[in-house]
């Protein structure tokens, strides 16, 4: 089965994703740009890279190491193969920021209350 990886824009047409995306260094986006396709192309990505946020509705994070740096992109699932990007950061710390978790459940109401008024 394979997966859609789109990006979520928000209502005025910004991307958080591909501005995250731009923001890293050469190295580092196409180390991001590897785990992506991951998540396309396996049918059981590992949870080293790919897996769901405890405790949140239906968030998953793509997990990205490079060097000592822990870089990670919020995401969600639109139907059983569109995996839709919310935004990414830098983890600085053990525990994934609470704010940065609720952007990407509060980005995810909005995904599928637009696609739900243009069925």
């Amino acid at each position: 089965m394979k997966r859609t990886v789109i990006f979520y824009r928000t209502v005025d047409g910004k991307c958080p994703v591909q501005d995250f995306l731009d923001s890293l260094s050469g190295k580092v986006a196409q180390k991001v740009t590897w785990v992506l396709k991951l998540l396309e192309d396996l049918d059981a990505v590992p949870s080293t890279y790919f897996k769901k946020l405890t405790g949140t509705e239906e968030i998953w994070e793509c997990r990205i190491a490079f060097s000592s740096n822990a870089y990670r992109i919020f995401c969600f699932f639109a139907g059983n193969s569109v995996v839709v990007l919310t935004h990414g950061f830098m983890k600085k710390s053990q525990k994934t920021p609470k704010s940065e978790i609720e952007k990407a459940e509060a980005d995810r109401k909005d995904y599928l209350l637009r696609r739900k008024k243009h069925e």
